[in-house]
């Protein structure tokens, strides 16, 4: 194989989650919940201290959501082995509001004790939760959003009074910025200390797609130090912040039967089916980065588009924030990345039938119907995260 070929879903459809492809002890401080109500803008999200000493009289503010959480999660397994995620699947049929906790401990204990109590949640829903990277620790809490309360701040400043991270032997060494950098929960009997920030994703983004697909027939070639997998739209490669459960490395390790998990070189995106690389040692990982920075893997690409497009080279600008939504304009901009593909070919095809865009569960986008499409093969010149998006 001389080039890593990628397939991508259409520019037509990019606003849809998968679009159309071409071919008990202890006691924890609640410092913040976040919910759907204050989720909507995703980049600012607020901070609702709802107490500070003892954050189970204060969850009944919104025990009718824990509830709902409680009873919807059936725990039907006392195993400890995880060999199926029984309890957080089959996947939901409808998608479940944004949920994420922060909370910091004021006992030591096994963190499964911590996150039960504090958000009343079975035991079993929440290993899995950590089994699905989908709980985080840091030893010192981060600092509070400029939205804060006094209340959130208070709580903030009687955790991280330098008297008391001065007692605490686990950050010794460590710069308070250092101690604040976030790590995942990977056993549910970890032991955290007091003074620990925990950070709960409790409602996991989901991909349903992993299991209506046949991995195995989507490997295309197995060697010794990587697998080359043709990933399905409505995926992930390597998972999310709160989902390294339902990825394409989990499910093709998997498929093929090995005992060392395989591991991600580069990405596309979810909605994007096409070929891509795992390694299967952390050696070749570096080769094959290696690779892409001396321009020896090359990305081709398909996208359907509206109209015709002309062949040659497209430039546009990026604003350099790594941050949605991804900022573009086809003028100079002083500090932009400039983003260049070039379209090497294009022509008309049908215009995706209803069926088509089902089978992939293309979500409607508002284009309107058209008897034609046009598919566009591309080459990208530059590498910038989601390039392209750009609606040409």
């Amino acid at each position: 194989m001389g080039s890593v070929a990628a397939t991508v879903a259409s520019m037509l459809f990019s606003g849809g989650c998968r679009s159309l492809a071409v071919p008990a002890a202890g006691r924890s401080l609640i410092i913040s919940r976040t919910t759907l109500r204050n989720h909507r803008n995703k980049n600012a999200p607020s901070w609702c201290c709802r107490s500070s000493h003892n954050s189970y009289t204060a969850l009944a503010t919104e025990s009718e959501f824990s509830k709902t959480d409680s009873e919807s999660l059936t725990a039907s397994t006392s195993s400890d082995s995880f060999p199926k995620y029984d309890r957080l699947l089959p996947c939901p049929l409808q998608k479940t509001p944004p949920r994420v906790e922060h909370l910091v401990v004021s006992e030591g204990g096994p963190v499964l004790e911590h996150i039960c109590k504090a958000l009343e949640l079975p035991p079993l829903y929440v290993k899995d939760l950590i089994q699905f990277g989908a709980v985080y620790y840091a030893l010192v809490c981060p600092q509070p959003p400029p939205t804060a309360t006094e209340e959130q701040i208070r709580v903030y400043k009687e955790v991280t009074e330098p008297s008391v991270l001065r007692q605490r032997a686990s950050i010794k060494g460590k710069t308070v910025r250092e101690a604040q950098k976030t790590f995942r929960i990977t056993h549910a009997d970890q032991f955290v200390e007091p003074g620990t920030y925990l950070r709960v994703h409790v409602h996991p983004k989901r991909f349903p797609r992993c299991y209506e697909i046949d991995w195995r027939s989507r490997i295309i070639a197995v060697a010794e130090s990587y697998v080359v997998l043709d990933k399905p739209a409505g995926t992930s490669v390597g998972g999310t912040t709160d989902n390294i459960e339902e990825s394409c490395a989990t499910f093709a390790t998997r498929a093929l039967g090995l005992t060392a998990p395989l591991m991600t070189t580069h990405q596309i995106d979810n909605c994007t089916e096409g070929c891509v690389v795992l390694a299967r040692t952390k050696e070749y990982c570096s080769v094959f980065h290696g690779k892409i920075r001396v321009k020896k893997v090359k990305k081709l690409y398909r996208a359907l588009a509206s109209s015709p497009m002309p062949t040659g080279i497209i430039t546009h600008y990026m604003r350099p924030i790594n941050m949605a939504p991804r900022l573009i304009s086809e003028d100079f901009i002083k500090g932009w990345h400039m983003c260049q593909l070039e379209i090497q070919e294009c022509r008309k095809v049908p215009w995706p039938t209803p069926a088509i865009q089902d089978k992939y569960h293309v979500e409607d986008c508002g284009w309107p119907y058209q008897d034609f499409a046009y598919e566009c093969k591309i080459n990208l010149l530059t590498g910038r995260t989601h390039q392209l998006q750009l609606r040409i």
